[in-house]
């Protein structure tokens, strides 16, 4: 799975999974761009040998200048999330915490692949959408959050049938409950269930998820679309 002269922009690349992801993929040879709202993705670029961009996927004008940023792109990763809705029954969440967590998570998504569509197809290139095994199983009390992710899973199957004409492959990525900085909220019940859920009995790092993200935007996955490939140690099985 071979990545050499290919540009990769992985939204969300400041910390977490999606550092692993921007590490995993310059390991595959691939020059990559990390675009966060966070100010210390900078500091991480530096250190792994990317390029920052910052930018909040809330804001729509922010995302439709990201183009001018770039003179080629082979692959996008819309791995930037937001949680928000932890831990609160569903009579509990307000508009303003399910609308913001929908504008980065759905309509971030959405909008940054439109704003690189012209580059996209100019190489064929490919389309990573980060979902979550949350929306394949019904996640109890993360109701905002298991709603983005499988809004994240239907429009992966639209945009690839919008897009296989022109050679764009889209798919979706499922991870598991990872243990990263944006997970330290989840009780240890919820790690506990998964841990025993598994059919490998262990917890989830986030270099657990890359290979399968490297495979999707390689050649190797060329005729593959519209499919969300769920990495989680079998506690979700499709």
């Amino acid at each position: 799975m071979n990545l050499a002269n290919r540009q990769i922009l992985i939204t969300g690349g400041a910390r977490g999974l999606g550092r692993a992801f921007a590490e995993a993929v310059i390991r595959a040879g691939a020059e990559v761009l990390i675009a966060d709202v966070l100010e210390s993705g900078r500091d991480v670029a530096r250190a792994i040998g990317a390029r920052f961009l910052q930018l909040d996927l809330a804001s729509p004008g922010a995302i439709s200048r990201i183009p001018e940023s770039i003179e080629r792109l082979d692959g996008l990763v819309n791995n930037a999330a937001i949680t928000s809705s932890g831990g609160r029954a569903l009579e509990e969440l307000d508009v303003e915490t399910w609308d913001r967590v929908m504008a980065v998570n759905v309509r971030g998504a959405w909008l940054m692949t439109k704003a690189c569509l012209p580059l996209l197809r100019g190489s064929r290139g490919k389309v990573v959408n980060v979902a979550s095994d949350t929306a394949l199983w019904g996640a109890p009390r993360l109701l905002a959050y298991v709603s983005s992710k499988g809004a994240v899973i239907a429009m992966t199957r639209g945009m690839a049938r919008e897009l296989g004409p022109d050679g764009i492959t889209v798919n979706a990525l499922a991870p598991g409950l990872t243990e990263v900085e944006a997970t330290q909220y989840v009780p240890a019940e919820r790690h506990r269930q998964y841990l025993e859920g598994r059919a490998i009995k262990r917890a989830q790092a986030p270099e657990d998820a890359c290979g399968a993200l490297v495979f999707l935007l390689s050649d190797d996955a060329a005729f593959m679309t519209g499919q969300v490939l769920p990495v989680n140690g079998g506690y979700v099985m499709n």
